[in-house]
């Protein structure tokens, strides 16, 4: 039986990240993506001014109680940005409405990068984004949101095997099984994630080459091809290393290319691999 996703997410008509990122992803996963918009944009707000905001906020319990009343379930919660900080109790409230021990939570706490909350959050919001990690199987933070998270100092790049490994440590302590922290850098030249998972005990690393600029919606799309393809039986490990070579090679085609990085990467033609990462359908 075809497994079903709950993308939370906001979407935006130009910028390639949310939900028009998640929704292609993850069907090219073979997952059937249901999607609960949190918010709705002209783009996303990053380096990017006079887009237009319309919060769905009022919108989002209803939608959940159309779907409870219609008897549907779902095999993974996936969020994303959220419209508000109000939206942080009701995708709680979510999560508790359609869970079973066979559904996967997963969180991506899109709420800062580059050591700077989004202009639409402060550090409120991230204190109430801790009570959604503490409801997740796992999380996906980079190294901004993982320093708000623990209401840490955020630390410049380059970054010590023992600094990394005291914040998974510290992250897991909020409660999921697994972690991916992205933005992981030793070097100038490189960059990538760390994993964590706590039935293993283990910590795994996986780097790419680096590239010169800021490549908006990557996060998203890294999450969004981590969430595919764990849907698909890979290991947490598995899952991270197709999602990273996706997104760097995604980044790769941007760059090369030369066009406007705010306005997203061209992932578009690099889900073929992706499919045949996870062995077809």
């Amino acid at each position: 039986m075809q497994k079903r996703v709950a993308a939370i997410h906001d979407i935006s008509g130009i910028g390639k990240c949310s939900l028009t990122v998640a929704i292609p992803v993850i069907s090219a996963a073979g997952i059937e993506a249901a999607v609960m918009p949190t918010a709705v944009l002209s783009t996303h707000t990053g380096n990017i001014s006079g887009y237009t905001y319309r919060d769905l906020t009022s919108d989002l319990t209803s939608m959940a109680e159309h779907w409870k009343s219609l008897g549907i379930t779902f095999d993974g919660i996936y969020s994303g940005f959220l419209g508000s900080i109000e939206q942080v109790d009701i995708v709680c409230d979510f999560i508790d409405m359609f869970k079973t021990e066979d559904t996967v939570v997963i969180v991506d706490p899109a709420m800062a990068d580059g050591g700077k909350m989004y202009t639409t959050f402060d550090e409120k919001f991230a204190k109430e984004m801790v009570l959604l990690c503490k409801k997740a199987d796992i999380i996906v933070p980079n190294l901004t949101e993982a320093a708000f998270l623990l209401e840490e100092e955020y630390v410049e790049p380059p970054y010590s095997n023992e600094y990394i490994e005291g914040i998974l440590n510290r992250l897991s302590r909020f409660g999921p099984s697994m972690i991916v922290l992205t933005g992981v850098a030793f070097n100038e030249n490189e960059i990538g994630c760390a994993v964590y998972s706590r039935e293993n005990n283990e910590i795994f690393y996986r780097f790419s080459e680096k590239y010169e600029g800021i490549y908006y919606g990557t996060g998203d799309l890294f999450a969004s091809a981590l969430t595919g393809a764990y849907m698909r039986g890979k290991s947490i490990f598995e899952s991270a290393e197709i999602a990273l070579d996706f997104t760097c090679a995604s980044i790769k085609r941007t760059f090369e290319a030369g066009t406007d990085t705010r306005l997203g990467v061209n992932f578009e033609q690099g889900i073929a691999d992706y499919i045949k990462t996870l062995g077809g359908y």
